[in-house]
């Protein structure tokens, strides 16, 4: 983080197929060496997947899924006269997303189906039904904060 000015947000165009800037986002983070284009088959790959088993649209579910895993609140470690609290502090909406993309990757990588859209796709219809790895860490973050939120006086 730079101490003299604030870092401008960069713009983010949105994806050709759904013209959606969720999407762009997403594929960029699936993204590994460069390889758009095959981060790219494997989100719509999933979003076919999703489809073919729900019947319903995939970039609803794929938007549910997410605003599912978004997490409201997190704790951060804040030192106090030779002691460390965990200070319960509210998300800004951009690092929600964030790390709610970060989570549903994640887990899905860990996932044990074949190929990644399959991993991926999975992962998203459990989170859209509030099931799932990537839910269970944001309620044992929300757990977190609801333990510690004793020291919630020390937010700075």
């Amino acid at each position: 983080m730079p101490r003299r000015r604030e870092v401008p947000n960069r713009i983010i165009i949105p994806d050709s197929k759904y013209n959606n800037k969720l999407v762009s986002r997403f594929v960029s983070c699936i993204m590994r060496d460069g390889k758009k284009s095959t981060a790219e088959a494997i989100l719509y790959n999933a979003f076919d997947i999703i489809e073919e088993k729900l019947k319903e649209s995939p970039l609803e579910i794929f938007e549910k899924a997410v605003g599912n895993v978004r997490p409201q609140i997190e704790v951060k470690s804040r030192r106090v006269g030779g002691s460390t609290y965990q200070v319960p502090t509210e998300i800004r909406p951009s690092r929600r997303t964030a790390l709610a993309i970060r989570w549903l990757l994640t887990f899905s990588r860990k996932r044990s189906e074949k190929s990644m859209a399959s991993k991926l796709a999975a992962e998203l219809m459990e989170a859209a039904q509030d099931r799932g790895s990537s839910v269970k860490k944001k309620e044992d973050t929300h757990k977190m904060a609801e333990a510690n939120k004793a020291f919630a006086h020390y937010r700075w």
